[in-house]
């Protein structure tokens, strides 16, 4: 994906941002154990879509980073999955997950 592709594809995206040849989004579970379930979804999402995200975990807060190693930078699969973990969380929100600052 070129620049402007990336940029447009970013706007239906408001909580990722992007760095360099990857997208990230962080999110604030109200417990360590509740972000290791939030971990715990993304992760079978991600097996089911055959496209894995790196993901970050530091005490409440989970940092999931999404590039295609494999094509060099981010492709319509980052922003699939993307979507994907923007639903999970969407899920996790009503039993109690906030983005951080919230």
């Amino acid at each position: 994906m070129d620049d402007q592709q990336i940029s447009q594809a970013l706007e239906s995206l408001p909580h990722w941002e992007r760095d360099g040849d990857a997208i990230t989004r962080a999110v604030d579970a109200p417990s360590f154990l509740e972000g290791i379930d939030l971990v715990a979804t993304v992760a079978r999402a991600a097996e089911a879509a055959d496209h894995h995200p790196d993901i970050d975990i530091r005490w409440r807060t989970v940092t999931f980073t999404l590039s295609t190693h494999s094509e060099g930078g981010l492709t319509e699969k980052d922003f699939a999955l993307a979507r994907e973990i923007d639903d999970v969380v969407t899920r996790a929100v009503a039993q109690q997950i906030d983005e951080p600052g919230e």
